[in-house]
């Protein structure tokens, strides 16, 4: 039986990783996008062969696009979606061209995902990235200052918030604010505060049912396109699976993902599974998501959060966190199995190492990486799910 197909997510020469470290790591396939395409144009067959083929002459193959970012007009359900939604669809034509057919994408409002400590000292002299949600808190009311701020806090996290701002240097300030703007993947330049504000108070006036409601029209507006083409869509889980200031989530638990399920009954409408993502909520329970939802699952992302009863939690390394990997893996290995025995030819799932520590001489380097995507940390995590991956196919008697 085949393994799962091992993956490096790739940003592009100027993020401190080339093709040439990625196929040293005995990478099958590279992840990444047209970044330079700003959101919501066609990306254009030529724009997609040049990627296609520099990673094929590094001998690996284009085997994910992540993300082709949906723009703000679709997930705000603005008058004109419809014609960024035909932009989105023509994409996945000129995608489907070239044979690259797995799409990850994500429907979170404001940004694609919210860390507060970007370089968070673990004790063994490696970083990490940190959520803290006081440190959230104190961003939004003594930085951002948002109106009506406190509303949506508990008054102990108030105080605590006010604890905390009031301990930071300005140094320290600015990291914070430089952290919760990092951007989105792909560009170095953080989020315009003023960008940031208006996205939020936009935002905050739409409710579940209607952001729901805005994924809804989306996927039975490009999914039939999809089927034809042969795109299996795997949408994102929230990072992290909660509200953050307030605003909706709706990727974030078991019944999110069943209501996307059943929205479009569909192999093509699908999920990426993200165990960080997930796992961030102890409510997840990710082994009956793999199991309920696993026909569906298109792309793995795995990596490791330890988490607190504050709802605190930084990225540990990839066996050693809240997330019990080896249940996670042994669950992949059994959708394999079902696979198999359905005849379907997809069980070679696309995996790639989730985010990495920076350690060792990639602190050298540490500001050319996009935050999360150091080069040996994602390699050790690699080194680690495959042996992890290895070792459960040699128990079960698959080898």
């Amino acid at each position: 039986m085949e393994y799962l197909k091992k993956t490096y997510r790739w940003f592009g020469p100027d993020f401190g990783v080339t093709l040439d470290d990625i196929r040293q790591l005995g990478a099958q396939g590279v992840v990444t996008a047209c970044h330079s395409i700003p959101t919501g144009e066609v990306w254009s067959e030529q724009a997609i062969a040049g990627i296609k083929n520099e990673i094929e002459e590094h001998g690996m193959e284009w085997s994910v696009v992540e993300s082709v970012n949906i723009h703000n007009a679709i997930k705000y359900g603005l008058p004109e979606r419809d014609a960024y939604i035909e932009n989105y669809i023509q994409t996945l034509r000129n995608l489907a061209k070239h044979n690259i057919n797995i799409i990850c994408y994500n429907f979170m409002p404001l940004i694609d995902w919210t860390r507060t400590n970007l370089d968070y000292q673990l004790p063994n002299g490696a970083s990490s990235l940190l959520y803290d949600p006081i440190a959230i808190a104190a961003f939004d009311l003594f930085i951002l200052k948002r109106d009506n701020a406190a509303e949506v806090y508990e008054e102990s996290v108030v105080l605590n918030a006010k604890k905390y701002f009031v301990s930071l240097s300005d140094i320290e300030k600015q990291a914070l604010e430089n952290a919760i703007l990092a951007g989105i993947p792909g560009s170095k330049e953080p989020i315009k505060m003023s960008v940031f504000r208006k996205n939020l108070a936009l935002v905050s006036q739409i409710s579940k049912d209607e952001l729901r409601e805005n994924l809804v029209y989306f996927l039975k507006t490009i999914l039939p396109e999809a089927e034809k083409l042969g795109i299996h869509m795997a949408i994102h889980p929230d990072d992290p699976p909660f509200s953050v200031f307030g605003i909706t989530r709706i990727t974030s638990t078991y019944e999110d993902l069943k209501f996307i399920r059943d929205c479009y009954p569909s192999l093509n409408n699908g999920f990426t599974f993200c165990s960080g993502s997930l796992g961030a909520s102890p409510y997840n329970d990710l082994v009956k998501i793999i199991e309920d939802f696993g026909d569906r699952i298109h792309f793995i992302h795995l990596r490791n959060v330890q988490l607190n009863a504050m709802g605190k939690f930084y990225e540990a390394e990839h066996l050693n966190g809240s997330v019990v990997m080896a249940d996670v893996m042994e669950a992949f290995i059994n959708e394999q199995l079902r696979r198999k025995g359905f005849g379907r030819t997809d069980a070679a799932i696309p995996l790639r190492p989730d985010h990495g520590h920076v350690l060792l001489d990639d602190k050298k380097r540490q500001g050319d990486f996009y935050p999360g995507y150091s080069l040996i940390g994602r390699a050790l995590g690699m080194a680690q799910l495959t042996g992890l991956e290895k070792g459960i196919r040699h128990q079960m008697k698959l080898d």
